[in-house]
């Protein structure tokens, strides 16, 4: 198993693209330290990875201290930590009209600078296991569309701090950093949103070839073999690089002006 002994703290991780992530890397045979704000849903996890596997951690990565409770609950359960995932993000919707600065911000604390106070906190252990992060991004990084203009700005600030660490801290302290940038992606969230946007119940399964390619959106799990990879030693030294994980070229890609509209990813 790829990630045998290996301990992996995992934010946003008891629903969508966390939940995945932290599922394969138990099975992959990593210890993982799972977070979240909902209580219950958390527990249901905890519950399924076993706790032998697992410690569950429901803390706002907004208090001050959430960066070094991670870092300790990793510590104090599993003695280590190997690397960690930076999957959770305030999520919504924001223009230039309507995006005011409390909102603005918001995503980047919580999208941004989060992370990198948990990097922070985590670095003294990773440099002792020669570790890893993987920064969770999304492709609207690049530009993102009308309706997205807070979170997508947030998400390009997380890509350049990749990068910018990725040289740092491989140089430094031989921790690699990259991210995944997905594409559209559903998760639960997603599809009570759209949900809450007036789409039918089963809106994923008829969807314009435009916005999907190949018949459907990409599943968490797609996602979450991606970070697998990453987060293995057969990654070898990569750091610094950025995975865009969409079905068509994202930038430099405009859809035919009679396609059907579809609700913001």
């Amino acid at each position: 198993m790829r990630l045998e002994n290996k301990v992996i703290s995992i934010t946003g991780s008891v629903t969508g693209i966390g939940k995945a992530i932290a599922k394969r890397c138990v099975a992959e045979g990593a210890k993982v330290v799972i977070h979240g704000l909902e209580q219950e849903l958390g527990e249901t996890l905890l519950a399924e990875l076993g706790v032998e596997n697992a410690v569950l951690i429901i803390h706002d990565l907004a208090d001050e201290g959430a960066p070094l409770r991670l870092v300790d609950a990793a510590i104090g359960a599993f003695g280590k930590l190997d690397a960690v995932v930076n999957n959770a993000a305030q999520v919504g919707t924001g223009n230039i009209h309507d995006t005011d600065g409390q909102w603005f911000r918001r995503m980047l604390e919580i999208n941004c600078v989060v992370p990198y106070l948990i990097i922070r906190a985590a670095l003294p252990h990773l440099e002792k296991t020669g570790g890893s992060v993987i920064n969770i991004g999304s492709v609207n990084a690049y530009s993102g569309e009308p309706n997205l203009m807070p979170y997508s700005v947030s998400k390009g600030a997380l890509m350049t701090l990749t990068r910018n660490l990725g040289d740092t801290l491989m140089r430094e302290n031989g921790v690699r950093v990259n991210q995944i940038n997905p594409g559209w992606v559903l998760t639960e969230n997603e599809a009570k949103r759209k949900r809450e946007h007036g789409l039918k119940e089963d809106w994923y399964a008829d969807l314009p070839k435009v916005y999907a390619p190949a018949g459907r959106i990409l599943w968490p799990e797609e996602i979450a073999a991606c970070a697998a990879w990453l987060l293995a030693d057969e990654c070898g030294p990569i750091s610094g690089q950025v995975f865009d994980l969409e079905q068509h070229p994202f930038i430099g890609r405009n859809p035919p002006k009679d396609s059907s509209t579809i609700p913001a990813k």
